[in-house]
């Protein structure tokens, strides 16, 4: 079984302990809706607890493998692309989630992509609500 299937596969078992397994402990997560990317493992880990929670119908639906340029230092690695399909709050949602993977065929930086844009919204804002809710990221000051 490959990286990118053991991924999958922990993913649509909604796995959070095999993802654990998967992931560096210096793992950059970028999202489509934050400019800099959550780091480190017990985060990404977090952010997946979120994730698996927001997403309904979700589906994996195409895999592709190859290299590719890390955002993090440049250097090209073994990489993975899965397409995916699912709703959030009633918004269908198209995506990828780039892999790259390190000499161990570990999860090194993770990057998400998803449109249209009404459901990047869609998505940022109930991710938002949980990572507020499961005490990851600070509530928005009231005012």
């Amino acid at each position: 079984m490959t990286p990118a299937d053991r991924f999958r596969s922990a993913v649509e078992s909604r796995d959070l302990a095999a993802l654990d397994g998967l992931f560096t402990d210096d793992i950059r997560f970028y999202s489509p809706v934050k400019f800099k990317p959550f780091e480190g493992k017990p985060m990404v880990l977090g952010l997946f607890g979120v994730l698996l929670r927001t997403f309904e119908d979700f589906r994996y639906v195409g895999h592709h493998t190859g290299t590719a340029e890390t955002s993090t230092d440049g250097t090209t690695t073994s990489s993975a692309v899965l397409v995916f399909r699912a709703t959030v709050n009633g918004r269908e949602i198209h995506g990828i989630d780039l892999l790259h993977f390190d000499d161990d065929d570990r999860i090194k930086e993770f990057t998400v992509m998803v449109r249209p844009q009404s459901a990047v919204h869609a998505l940022g804002e109930a991710v938002f609500s949980g990572l507020v809710a499961d005490g990851l990221v600070p509530a928005p000051a009231e005012g």
